[in-house]
């Protein structure tokens, strides 16, 4: 039917890669709101449309269609603004995938409130932090013992917090409020603001505090425009279907939920499905897949790994018309892997918190091992040097979206929330300069190297950590790595890889060795890591990112502190 989509895309279909690249655009109407323009025009048009499938790991299901998610976020916007949540107000949300997060975040998109999602691994210091950077006046949190105690100890240091909810519980706890009870006893007449009380494209409608790789968590705020930028993610990287079902793994605190599980998803008028799990488990996943007859799925490149050490071949993936991956570079054996087992290839898609999908494998493009793909249409994406012109093909450069005073794309982060000189810095000039590092080749794929601080310079060399990575993923003993520079007191600094081994593998000298003759055989021989460790698993960011920092840090004698 593609109703929604139609109003905001003039042209859907389109016949090539250039095509596409060169014809796609995007109408951004006055005072665009998710909210109204897509859950509540779906509940008009299409009242019993699927919005979302949800289940868990105690195999509990809900399906919600369209109309019932836009009457539960007119009661809880109503149940919020009697407690005082206001436009502008920040507002946390640690839910996991607990089905009650799409109902807040569509609720206090309603006001006019600042989403801010939220990560169950946060500490006591993460949610003082959070609470005093962005002044956050309420906390929404599922019923769960960790998170609960974290933000009760928190709260004597987090004087702007004035409103504590707990979701799923039976339980009155002191100091909170019950969602349900919220839910139950307030009118669903809700009625749009209007004048002043209503958002504008320009307003904030939210905010993610990025992974903080290297410091401190940024605030980074996208506007109301900013669900219409994924379209570009939702229908033509992860190639999601109208009516079917879409599958991204990610828990709700991180951009990527964003990404896969709400904004460009139901604009294209798609039904997520919801998994909420406790712990990443790969055989579950695969069997829901199997089970629910996923149309289109998207899970980051470690949990193919993970996945390739069970028995792929004995489920029914076949209703799986897209593998979509995003969240670290995708290794060429995966894809390889992959394909054999499943007779598809993975679609990898990249881009950051502050934006929607830059560079992807869209439906023209026959994805290459290796490759993050060809870039999205009205970013302007190009490869620049450090003075700011664009490399030739085949150099390195780092990854830019370009042209911005011409014009600024929906899904593109307005700046850092209070930070007016990063801000400047960031997006204040002719383009966006996102400290990643690739090449393009003469046919317009592009490859990633690693973060600009990542590349290891040894002897005169520069060593991209991803192509080192790679080999290595290519041997039957790792599973996964991360390749950083060490110091050393000859050359200055040297290769190291840092390896979780595949089950059936035992940290060994002679593994070592055959490891690094394995890297030798596959790039370079300058390339192969003079400095083999063997771990557990690996230091990872909150939205799962690997901590290469982190390891440098440490191995330089300095100490990390998350």
């Amino acid at each position: 039917m593609d109703h929604i989509l139609s109003k905001y895309c003039p042209r859907i279909e389109f016949e090539s890669y250039e095509d596409f690249y060169a014809n796609f655009s995007i109408e951004v109407p006055e005072n665009f709101n998710f909210a109204y323009d897509v859950v509540d025009e779906w509940a008009r048009v299409e009242p019993d449309k699927r919005a979302l499938v949800w289940c868990d790991d105690s195999d509990n299901e809900k399906i919600f269609t369209f109309s019932q998610v836009s009457e539960l976020s007119d009661r809880l916007a109503n149940a919020l603004t009697d407690l005082g949540i206001r436009k502008g107000d920040p507002v946390l949300l640690i839910l996991r995938q607990r089905w009650e997060y799409w109902i807040c975040a569509v609720a206090l998109h309603k006001i006019g409130a600042i989403l801010i999602p939220a990560s169950l691994q946060l500490t006591q210091k993460d949610i003082i932090y959070r609470s005093n950077a962005a002044d956050i006046k309420a906390i929404i949190a599922l019923d769960d013992d960790y998170v609960r105690s974290q933000i009760t100890q928190a709260m004597p240091e987090c004087p702007s917090v004035e409103l504590l909810i707990v979701v799923d519980s039976d339980v009155e706890y002191e100091g909170w409020l019950g969602f349900e009870q919220l839910i139950e006893s307030s009118s669903p007449n809700w009625v749009r603001p209007q004048g002043e009380l209503g958002t504008t494209n320009q307003d904030i409608m939210l905010i993610y505090f990025t992974s903080g790789t290297t410091g401190l968590a940024k605030m980074c705020c996208h506007n109301f425009t900013h669900p219409l930028g994924h379209i570009l993610t939702a229908k033509y990287w992860q190639q999601v279907q109208e009516d079917k079902l879409h599958l991204s793994v990610t828990d709700s605190g991180w951009a990527k939920f964003g990404w896969g599980k709400i904004y460009g998803q139901w604009i294209a008028g798609a039904t997520i499905f919801a998994f909420d799990t406790l712990k990443f488990n790969p055989l579950k996943l695969l069997e829901k897949v199997q089970q629910y007859q996923i149309t289109t799925f998207c899970v980051p490149p470690t949990m193919y790994r993970f996945m390739l050490q069970e028995d792929v071949s004995s489920f029914d993936l076949s209703s799986v018309e897209n593998f979509a991956t995003a969240g670290e570079p995708l290794n060429a054996e995966v894809t390889r892997k992959w394909l054999d087992l499943t007779g598809k290839m993975i679609r990898e898609g990249f881009g950051q918190t502050e934006g929607p999908v830059l560079i992807a494998n869209f439906p023209w493009v026959q994805p290459r091992p290796g490759s993050m793909g060809k870039p999205s249409p009205l970013l302007n994406i190009k490869l620049l040097d450090v003075e700011g012109n664009q490399v030739e093909i085949g150099d390195e450069g780092n990854i830019c979206v370009t042209g911005l005073k011409q014009a600024y794309p929906p899904g593109l982060f307005m700046g850092y929330y209070r930070d007016e000189e990063r801000t400047a810095a960031a997006v204040g000039g002719d383009f966006y300069n996102l400290h990643d590092v690739a090449w393009c080749d003469p046919e317009g794929y592009f490859t990633f190297v690693g973060r600009d601080d990542d590349v290891i310079k040894c002897s005169g060399y520069r060593i991209g950590p991803f192509e080192v990575e790679s080999a290595l993923i290519e041997h039957p003993a790792v599973v996964e790595c991360a390749v950083t520079s060490a110091p050393d007191p000859v050359r200055g600094s040297v290769v190291k890889a840092t390896i979780v081994l595949a089950r059936d593998y035992d940290p060994s000298d002679e593994l070592k060795v055959e490891l690094q003759e394995h890297v030798k055989r596959i790039t370079a021989p300058y390339k192969y890591p003079r400095i083999v460790e063997f771990v557990s698993e690996l230091p990872k960011t909150i939205g799962g990112k690997i901590k290469r920092a982190k390891i440098r840090t440490e191995d330089e004698g300095g100490v990390w502190e998350d």
